[in-house]
């Protein structure tokens, strides 16, 4: 004699993981060489993943921002130290060797 049970109820899968956060829109929002006014917002970040320089400020959500107007600036220090400053002339860059010289 075969006998076969049956469910009597239906099985309802569930899932627990159907949530997300919303993003936090973190990163660089404005790039090196360019112009910024005062109260600028130049950097969000978790933490100091880019240390402030020269005319810029840190809020206490580690966000970098623009004291005064000027050109953002980008350099490295040492292997992993990046620092962002705001320069009040645009950064130009000077040739090594001039080529116009006259060799006489």
């Amino acid at each position: 004699m075969d006998l076969q049970l049956f469910a009597k109820k239906k099985g309802v899968g569930s899932s627990r993981n159907g949530r997300d956060s919303r993003s936090k829109r973190l990163g660089v929002k404005s790039h090196d060489g360019q112009f910024v006014t005062a109260g600028s917002i130049i950097v969000r970040q978790r933490g100091t993943k880019i240390h402030p320089g020269v005319n810029v400020g840190v809020g206490k959500d580690y966000t970098i921002y623009a004291k005064t107007d000027g050109y953002v600036s980008f350099e490295r220090r040492g292997k992993d130290k990046k620092i962002v400053s705001v320069l009040p002339e645009h950064p130009t860059v000077q040739p090594a060797v001039s080529l116009s010289q006259d060799n006489n």
